[in-house]
């Protein structure tokens, strides 16, 4: 089983249970019946596939025929997707579908306004580890479809040294040190910093990247030139669509945005059916 079937058969399994028994109730008999995924606003649609793997999961014989791609630039109105099928599993399967097409178009469009708000600079914009519990996958995804680059995935696959991990090994250079001793060559290291000071301790440690923590703009430009090259400077805290584009003019490499996943409005989806 993939990650994306599990994530759908414990969605669905959430949903259904022991059984749909509004559908069991009143809908009576196999019932062929159409039904259209429609754009009640304007987005960037992520996670097509997604939604057709969720009524595939309950009828492979499901017809799912979409008229857009991800990374489509929807209008309200746009039929996004029409399907065919019985319509007990198309009930069954609307609302797993649906909150899964949603979430994701919302974390696309998102992240493409981010990605807009800072072109011409070198800015790339970067998720985070803030993502809905089990959706990493999707969310992430969805990051790279509206223009956008994932940080590390988890904890298992980048290092990241924070202040937390700082206070335990008892300073940057000590946790610097460590890492590089454990880790295999391929990885690099990642600094989390508050002060102008720290960022000068990672730079002599030899950090790869160093993030600039919650730091106003004019530190934050000083800390680039501090760095000057040397490494990587990750911007990170305070980011949003009105602050982005001056943190990026700071001459930052990386600008990484919780908020593309953690607080995104899923967008407005509508799924009506009819009969064949």
């Amino acid at each position: 089983m993939t990650g994306l079937d599990r994530i759908i058969e414990n969605a669905l399994m959430e949903d259904i249970h022991t059984g749909d028994i509004t559908t069991q109730a009143v809908v009576h008999g196999s019932r062929i019946m159409r039904a259209g995924l429609k754009a009640k606003e304007a987005m960037m649609l992520a996670g097509i596939d997604v939604a057709a793997r969720v009524f595939h999961t309950l009828d492979p014989g499901i017809t799912f025929t979409p008229h857009f791609l991800d990374g489509a630039l929807l209008n309200p109105g746009d039929m996004i997707a029409e399907i065919a099928g019985d319509a007990s599993l198309l009930l069954q399967g609307e609302r797993v579908a649906l909150n899964l097409l949603q979430r994701m178009c919302g974390v696309a469009t998102q992240t493409a306004q981010y990605v807009r708000a800072v072109a011409g600079t070198k800015a790339r914009v970067v998720d985070t580890r803030k993502t809905t519990p089990g959706l990493r996958m999707l969310e992430k995804y969805a990051v790279r479809v509206g223009g956008g680059i994932n940080h590390r995935t988890g904890l298992y696959d980048g290092i990241l040294i924070k202040e937390n991990h700082i206070a335990a090994a008892g300073g940057i250079t000590a946790a610097v040190n460590r890492a590089r001793d454990y880790i295999p060559h391929t990885l690099k290291i990642e600094v989390e910093t508050e002060t102008l000071a720290e960022v000068r301790e990672a730079l002599a440690a030899g950090a790869d990247i160093i993030m600039l923590d919650n730091m106003d703009v004019p530190t934050m430009r000083e800390a680039v030139a501090i760095i000057g090259g040397k490494a990587l400077a990750e911007a990170s805290g305070g980011v949003n669509l009105t602050t982005v584009r001056e943190i990026a003019e700071t001459g930052v490499d990386i600008i990484s945005v919780g908020a593309l996943t953690h607080s995104v409005r899923a967008m407005d989806i509508s799924m009506l059916m009819e009969g064949c």
